[in-house]
């Protein structure tokens, strides 16, 4: 089956959900549905000539759009009212997570954290190793990793203390 990339232009704007005020970029709809309509959950966006793997998030009504962290959007130098150049490909493995080294190696010598890491969702799963890296300093980025392998560890939930 032949690989559907679909690009368009679209600007960057101000929205997302209320409670997380954020950067999104609308997806036109017959974008998303030459994409594979509901059923594509995850794509790969390029933003002017840089991948990223993202969701393509329902809207409100009908729709798709894609939000983009702020981290993001400094890397690539992206703001509010901006028109981007914009390619989207389902992403052939949407359960994959970029894990961080601290992340990857708590996993690694911890077989029962490893092994009900696996059992969350990809979004959870996102989350912790978006939790990790986002830390600046590499001591907190370590710590994040330990407490979250020991979380998962004892089977508590990876987020809530106790």
């Amino acid at each position: 089956m032949p690989v559907v990339s679909i690009s368009f232009r679209a600007v960057l704007e101000a929205g997302g959900p209320s409670f997380m005020p954020t950067q999104i970029i609308g997806v036109p709809d017959a974008v998303w549905q030459a994409l594979g309509g509901k059923a594509t959950k995850r794509v790969i966006a390029t933003f002017n000539g840089h991948p990223e793997r993202l969701g393509l998030l329902p809207q409100e009504g009908g729709g798709r759009y894609l939000m983009l962290r702020k981290e993001l959007c400094q890397r690539l130098q992206l703001a509010i009212g901006q028109e981007v150049d914009v390619s989207l490909t389902p992403d052939p493995d949407p359960d994959h997570v970029d894990l961080p080294a601290e992340l990857a190696e708590a996993l690694a010598a911890w077989p029962e954290a490893e092994a009900s890491f696996q059992k969350q969702s990809g979004a959870a799963r996102r989350a912790m190793a978006r939790k990790v890296a986002a830390a600046k300093l590499a001591e907190t980025r370590a710590r994040y990793a330990v407490e979250l392998a020991e979380r998962l560890a004892r089977g508590a939930h990876p987020f809530r203390v106790g």
